[in-house]
């Protein structure tokens, strides 16, 4: 990397803090672990600062117990934050790592930093609502530019930069430094002799293709057995191969970031030096003693060895052939040839030429091998236990003592995963590449107060310091969440990193277990309930705390009363658990507007749980994974969905919210596992083709009226709602924060127009030239099904004081089939009370929005059928 973004990053360093204390001494230039961050208060006087201190620690004892910071630490962290101390730039360092992809902080100071001897403060660097995000990206000015340099997604505009710095300044390619480099290789040659191999290091010197034939390499160097290009600026491949055609005894090319790999010189290069064994660090067909000898370490600048003969396979201890692009071990890997190696790295590699149980066998012959790096699944099967039962003198594999493998019989190890890197595109604007990375930096947290929960989180990058400090399962530094609050009203957050493991074999598994899971319910109902008016005529008395039940039920069968305890019928919103029956002197034998276990319904991770079981995976259910538990099976199928080039966006939700809190799109891993920390969560398939009515989504509410459990017994008003969203529907990844666009519930966010449902239903048709009858014949069905999961899964559900209405949201497909989105219990019934409207399906008649309540409550206790549908099952 050259010195302009050098001097970026050491700049960085002296603007930057990062926090927290050392676990043990620290040397030089070891990594570091995450960090947090702090905010302060006006400093004090020496005299204030002791009573400060002791309020400062009174105000927070139970934030610095939790944290875990040492108490030899605690004055100092609070002179810190009160005197906005932010002196990490004086004790680390940020430096780029990952092929600049990636930066990594490391300590700058001399000597060590002893065990829990200091305490560091970050500082936020951005912080924002997700709704908020590409907003602001795109409108303050020089945070899409911060952020994507702190992400490194801007290496490209970058390296330009650096680039058109180095002209300015005359620091372009030189051709006396490479000549430098060539007259000292010559005379390292004239001392060994004119037989001796020559190694030729030109990396990152900015030669181009003309100052490459004027070096005139071949005659100079007709024993070259390797020659390193690194990073330079080649372009030509004719041209290149006029510098180095000659040198036929080339055994390893590295023409590695250079231009002219865009313009197909592999196959140039390949054809025109047969005997190359090593090209842009990759192995080639040709790879033989000498690749082995060079991954070996016996092999290298110092001792070249042009000659086969005279490469000592057999002193070879460690072999690291990682990420070599080999697809066939070369014929010279043999136990006899290499007989004292005792570890072997085959990572990364396809190896897709042998079959796994000739590899095995090949590798099994090298008996006095102690340690084995290999991908599991991988090039060697599967099984971790596999693999160990026909290497018994293995140590370790992975990294991992062999006798914990088989002790705890896990069949996947990996002890080496690769960093999760930021992937882009030179064609996106940097807010949205920044989009795109922010999941692998961002931190969150929810403000609250002792009444309410804030219903969105704020999340947060800490700044570049603070952002290059990265996980170690080895840590030196310690990372604690801490609120400092300098006057009780004031305070900000440090909060903690994870890492996650994925396997597909979870995904496969959890997908063979769905499909063999179906308990298929029976659908015989008998109908048993019937109307629970009393003999004698008197009204039934009915408790509710709900406006439209006050205002709206206005039959005479039924009286409100304000005492519960008097009341045959409680109609509630919130939930009526013991603690509220004994709170009001509820009876069991008063009827309830809910049912026992009615979680399995209207929890979505519930209700995914139940029809799992009840059906295992019907095309009505969209994949749905609960994240506390099927974290895995998740990346599996989002890795299978990628390999296989099949759409891959997801929609996150949380277990217990409605009005689409906390709910969010996107087809980014990171962000799907990142989104995790802002409470519990389905993920689940997003519907990328629905039908769409004038180019816009919509899903619809139905209301399905429920008498009894066991034996099922629901109804389906005649009524139903469409809820529309206001902008017309797109895939385009900047639209997915766009609620508009890609959520439909307008009562509370947004502009809510309102459609009368016959008016949607004629248009529809007549948009998409089908019959709405048939459609809401496949939603009956799909209604049905759902209820009947919980009858066969939860029967225990049953009550006979019991009954209850659920909205059931659903969406279609551009195929015109019903998905299932969600049951809500009590839903909002405020536009099924405000307008009037013409039922489709029954009587067809005129149904007056102020007879909804009537409606219901003539349903479920009178045993009316009037402006319902029985949920029959198919004769």
């Amino acid at each position: 990397m050259g010195q302009g973004v050098r001097r970026f990053y050491q700049s960085l360093a002296q603007a930057s803090k990062p926090f927290f204390s050392p676990a043990h001494p620290v040397r030089r230039r070891r990594r570091r672990s995450p960090g947090a961050i702090a905010m302060s208060p006006a400093a004090a006087s020496p005299d204030d600062r002791i009573r400060s201190y002791e309020d400062f620690a009174r105000v927070h004892a139970y934030l610095l117990a939790a944290s875990g910071i040492p108490p030899s630490l605690h004055q100092r962290l609070y002179r810190k934050l009160a005197d906005e101390v932010f002196d990490g730039g004086e004790a680390f360092s940020v430096e780029p790592c990952e092929g600049g992809r990636q930066r990594r902080l490391v300590l700058a100071a001399e000597g060590t930093l002893g065990r829990e001897s200091d305490v560091f403060l970050v500082d936020h660097a951005w912080s924002f609502r997700l709704s908020d995000a590409l907003k602001q990206l795109r409108e303050v000015p020089g945070l899409a530019e911060r952020m994507a340099a702190l992400m490194c997604v801007d290496l490209d505009e970058r390296t330009e930069l650096e680039e058109a710095d180095e002209q300015d300044n005359g620091n372009g390619g030189s051709l006396e430094s490479a000549l430098e480099v060539v007259e000292k290789e010559r005379t390292r040659i004239q001392e060994k002799g004119s037989d001796f191999a020559a190694w030729l290091e030109l990396e990152e010197l900015g030669i181009d293709d003309d100052m490459l034939i004027a070096l005139d390499l071949s005659s100079k160097f007709p024993n070259m057995v390797a020659l390193n290009l690194w990073g330079n600026k080649l372009q030509d491949p004719e041209k290149i191969m006029k510098g180095i055609g000659e040198c036929r005894r080339l055994k390893a090319l590295w023409l590695n970031e250079n231009p002219a790999l865009k313009e197909g010189v592999d196959k140039v290069i390949l054809d025109g030096l047969p005997e190359l064994e090593i090209y842009n660090s990759h192995f080639t067909r040709k790879a033989g003693e000498w690749a082995l000898g060079f991954c070996g370490d016996i092999i290298g600048a110092d001792n070249p060895c042009s000659s086969a003969e005279s490469i000592p396979l057999e002193n070879i201890v460690s072999l690291d052939l990682s990420d070599r692009c080999i697809h066939k071990l070369p014929v010279v890997f043999s136990p006899r040839k290499l007989s004292s190696l005792l570890s072997l790295n085959i990572r990364g590699n396809p190896l897709d030429q042998m079959s796994s149980d000739d590899l095995l066998k090949l590798i099994s012959g090298f008996t006095q091998l102690q340690e084995l790096e290999v991908d599991i699944p991988g090039s060697l099967g599967n099984s971790a236990i596999s693999i160990l039962e026909c290497l018994p003198n293995l140590s370790l594999l992975n990294g991992i003592n062999v006798a914990s493998i088989i002790e705890s019989g896990k069949h996947i190890i990996d002890s080496a995963l690769k960093p999760r890197l930021p992937e882009w595109s030179p064609q996106e604007s940097l807010p949205e590449r920044v989009i795109g990375a922010m999941w692998l930096y961002l931190m969150t947290y929810r403000l609250a107060d002792e009444e309410k929960i804030d219903e969105t989180p704020v999340w947060y990058v800490m700044d570049e310091l603070g952002s290059a400090m990265r996980h170690s399962d080895d840590a030196n530094f310690r990372i604690a969440p801490f609120l400092f609050m300098p006057d009780v009203t004031q305070f900000c957050g440090l909060f903690m990193m994870f890492i996650l493991e994925k396997s597909a074999l979870e995904f496969r598994k959890y997908k063979e277990q769905l499909q063999s899971s179906s308990i298929c319910p029976s659908r015989k109902v008998t109908p048993v309930t019937k109307s629970i008016r009393p003999s004698d005529g008197h009204a039934l008395r009915v408790f509710t705390d709900i406006p439209q039940v006050e205002e709206f039920l206005t039959r005479p069968e039924f009286v409100l009363t304000s005492d519960p305890k008097e009341a045959d019928i409680i109609w509630v919103s919130m939930q009526v658990d013991s603690e509220l029956k004994n709170a009001l002197g509820l009876t069991d034998q008063q009827y309830t507007n809910q049912f026992p276990f009615e979680a399995c319904l209207v929890m979505k991770h519930h209700l995914a749980e139940t029809i799992h079981k009840a059906w295992g995976s019907p095309e009505w259910l969209q994949p749905t994974y609960n994240l506390e538990t099927h974290l895995s099976p998740l990346i599996g199928d989002y890795c299978v969905r990628k390999r296989d080039g099949m759409d891959n966006l997801w929609i996150m939700k949380p277990w217990n919210m409605a009005r689409t809190i906390d709910t969010t799109v996107t087809g980014d891993l990171s962000a799907i596992i990142r989104l995790m920390e802002t409470g519990p969560k389905i993920c689940q398939k997003y519907i990328e083709c629905p039908a769409l009515f004038q180019g816009r989504k919509f899903d619809l509410r139905y209301i399905v009226f429920v008498r009894s459990i066991c034996p099922l017994e629901i109804f389906l008003s005649d009524v139903f709602w469409v809820r529309l969203a206001n902008n017309q529907y797109t895939l385009e990844k900047t639209s997915f924060f766009e609620y508009e666009t890609h959520f439909t519930v307008m009562n509370y966010i947004g502009r809510m127009n309102h459609m009368n449902t016959p008016e949607f239903v004629k248009e529809f048709e007549k948009e998409h030239q089908v019959k709405w009858l048939e459609i809401h014949g496949r939603i009956r069905d799909m209604i049905r099904c759902v209820f009947e999961s919980a009858t066969a899964v939860h029967p225990e559900m049953q009550n006979p004081f019991s009954r209850a209405i659920y909205g059931v949201d659903v969406m279609l497909d551009n195929k015109f089939n019903p998905k299932i989105l969600e049951v809500t219990y009590c839903p909002d019934c405020t536009r099924a009370c405000k307008y009037d409207t013409q039922a489709l399906v029954g009587s067809q008649g005129v149904i007056r929005g102020t007879e909804f309540f009537n409606t219901v409550f003539g349903c479920l206790f009178l045993d009316e059928l009037k402006d319902v549908s029985p949920l029959r099952h198919h004769l």
